[in-house]
């Protein structure tokens, strides 16, 4: 291992290659024993926080900031794929080669015949390709593919919208407001968690109705509270200075 680490200090340009040769020598014998004492369970959470804060960096605009944090969150991937390769069970090239070859599959209108000149019949064709690809072949089965470990919120709108795709009636938006108007009435009975999560699951089924994005708008909405609150506590402490 140690020419593989002169080889990374005298490298003026690195390369993908050099990730893949700087995640081995981190988890080597000789590397770095937190690295090594590393499972997926235990950097599970890192990954999680990588993706947000590359979120963060789209939303703020801020290039610099997502160079930065799509690093972060490409040695993570490197990470994860160096604990199997150590276990022999696949290798950071045959995730290179499974994407690939789903990019592929999943774009017949590039690299086939099939016919997709808008957006929305490229979307259509790709669901339609990864439900049989996962052999998902109702909507139950599509929505129990939805991750259970996604932000709640994001997990409500994607079922909702897998629901009316498949033409699930929820009712018209007069009723579902009424039975929203309902959960509020709730509100302060001994059920009142319940509705308040039933309120929400509301919201999210007209939101996508309507297609809307209603994590973006809650996100938007709680960075407007913050800048509010900051606000109302700088002109009360100017009053109490005054």
């Amino acid at each position: 291992m140690n020419n593989d680490k002169e080889r990374l200090l005298k490298e003026e340009k690195h390369s993908l290659y050099s990730l893949e040769l700087l995640t081995k020598v981190l988890r080597s014998p000789g590397g770095c024993p937190w690295d090594r004492e590393q499972d997926h369970h235990s950097i599970r959470n890192d990954m999680i926080e990588e993706c947000y804060e590359v979120v963060e960096a789209i939303d703020t605009d801020n290039v610099t900031l997502l160079r930065e944090e799509l690093g972060d969150v490409l040695f993570q991937v490197y990470f994860h794929a160096q604990i199997e390769a150590e276990k022999g069970h696949f290798t950071i090239d045959d995730v290179v080669q499974d994407i690939c070859d789903k990019m592929i599959y999943r774009h017949p209108h590039v690299f086939s015949d099939v016919q997709a000149d808008t957006s929305e019949k490229v979307l259509e064709n790709w669901e339609t390709l990864k439900q049989a690809e996962k052999q998902r072949k109702d909507t139950k089965s599509s929505m129990a593919a939805v991750p259970p470990m996604l932000p709640a919120l994001m997990r409500a709108s994607k079922v909702a919208g897998k629901a009316l795709k498949d033409d699930y009636s929820f009712g018209t938006d007069a009723e579902i407001r009424q039975q929203m108007t309902d959960c509020l009435l709730a509100i302060g009975t001994e059920r009142e968690e319940e509705n308040l999560a039933k309120l929400s699951f509301l919201s999210a089924i007209l939101s996508k109705k309507h297609g809307g994005d209603l994590e973006a708008a809650l996100q938007k909405e709680t960075d407007e509270f913050i800048n509010q609150y900051n606000s109302t506590k700088i002109m009360e402490e100017k009053n109490e200075q005054d």
